[in-house]
């Protein structure tokens, strides 16, 4: 069910199945919160690229590599998150960990 906390919308289903584990619940709240701060972070660069590519064409290239870089380390928080939840640790993400309560 950790596993399943930070695999985006998946987060639901610990939410919903595991409601009398309170260690679940947190990694599910944080798998969600997680999915949202992500989404937001993703918007924010479209419009900024749509931005950027109205006013310098040549620069599409840069802000291919910053969200191909930005997704890896996506990637990597999630990772992360799922290998301390599975050793029964928590991780925290500056910022993010405190929406969770």
């Amino acid at each position: 069910m950790i596993v399943l906390a930070y695999l985006w919308p998946l987060a639901l289903v610990p939410l919903v199945a595991e409601r009398g584990d309170a260690e679940v619940q947190w990694h599910a709240r944080h798998g969600l919160v997680l999915m949202t701060a992500e989404l937001l972070l993703a918007a924010a660069y479209l419009v900024a690229a749509s931005f950027v590519h109205a006013a310098a064409i040549g620069l599409g290239g840069a802000l291919l590599v910053s969200v191909v870089a930005g997704w890896a380390a996506i990637l990597a928080v999630h990772i992360a998150a799922i290998v301390k939840g599975i050793n029964g640790e928590r991780l925290n993400v500056p910022r993010i960990t405190s929406l969770v309560k």
